[in-house]
């Protein structure tokens, strides 16, 4: 695995208010709240991680909760429009079933590449679709009283980027990351990486005409590929400077160190790491129980408190 982009670490989008998130991505969907804490830029705005028990990269779905405030994003050219999570065979009608009970627009289940999927929108508008890949997904899904492990999320399974032209980012993808096109379905090209079996997909959609997304509530903020540690993350920084692009110097996120950089399509892309982990701070069965602050607003902690929501 050495110098190998390892597929997805996280994403991150943007949601509305902070309760009606956490409820939803824990409640609803049944992913485990791992992290707790706040915007490194906006101490006054959460920061919330979910993902499965441990926190594992290729699962973590991020969000900067900005409340009420905020305005409705939408998805358009240079960004991400589609975030796939991998669900079991036979999980559809419970899916759909629970979507029903808690009034959640979905679409009925289609076909793409020779899979079923079932897209569905979270309450600030984001787009989700549920895929049950031709292999099943081995990961140890996350289970809650309601959502057991027969239909449980097993994490990512891929992302679908948006483009006016796929020439620059495709290539980003297969000169720089290591990634191959490895199918093509009309204006959807799905490419993959082999260095790891899961959360390895990109889809890119090609639409010359399409508008420029708008960046705010319900859109996908960035998109964050993971490597093995920091050595490996300097050996990409080289590449991808070396490619023309401005990046980012490495930025200490508390549980990854962090590159970014905007690729030629418009998406904003990190490079995260894998050390030191979300258990850096607090233990595994503490995962997401506690209000965790990056040390330079700890001196400001009570005031930070008060200002933010209340989730329990």
């Amino acid at each position: 695995m050495e110098n190998k982009i390892l597929g997805i670490h996280h994403i991150t989008a943007i949601a509305g208010d902070a309760k009606r998130n956490f409820d939803f991505y824990t409640k609803v969907l049944g992913l485990r709240f791992i992290k707790r804490t706040v915007n490194f830029d906006d101490p006054h705005t959460y920061h919330f991680y979910f993902g499965d028990e441990q926190g594992h990269a290729g699962t973590i779905l991020t969000f900067f909760p900005w409340g009420s405030s905020v305005r409705q994003g939408r998805r358009g050219a240079g960004m991400a429009t589609e975030i796939g999570y991998a669900v079991p065979e036979g999980s559809f009608d419970f899916w759909i079933n629970r979507f029903e009970e808690h009034h959640v627009t979905y679409n009925k289940p289609a076909q793409r590449f020779g899979e079923s999927y079932l897209t569905f929108l979270d309450p600030d508008g984001l787009k989700l679709e549920l895929v049950i890949p031709p292999a099943a997904d081995n990961r140890k899904p996350y289970e809650t009283a309601e959502v057991k492990a027969a239909a449980a999320t097993r994490g990512f399974y891929n992302t679908t980027l948006t483009l006016n032209s796929i020439k620059a980012t495709a290539a980003v993808l297969t000169d720089i990351f290591g990634y191959t096109l490895i199918g093509q379905e009309g204006n959807r090209y799905r490419y993959a990486t082999d260095a790891v079996d899961t959360a390895n997909i990109i889809d890119l959609v090609e639409l010359p005409n399409e508008n420029k997304g708008i960046g705010a509530g319900g859109t996908v903020h960035h998109i964050a590929f993971r490597v093995k540690d920091d050595a490996t993350q300097m050996v990409f920084r080289e590449k991808i400077a070396a490619a023309g692009l401005q990046i980012t110097p490495q930025i200490d996120r508390n549980y990854f160190h962090s590159l970014y950089f905007r690729e030629p399509g418009g998406v904003l892309f990190e490079i995260a790491t894998e050390n030191p982990g979300f258990t850096v701070d607090e233990s595994l069965e503490e995962l997401g129980k506690h209000l965790k602050l990056p040390p330079q607003y700890e001196p400001q902690r009570k005031k930070i408190e008060a200002h933010l929501v209340p989730l329990d």
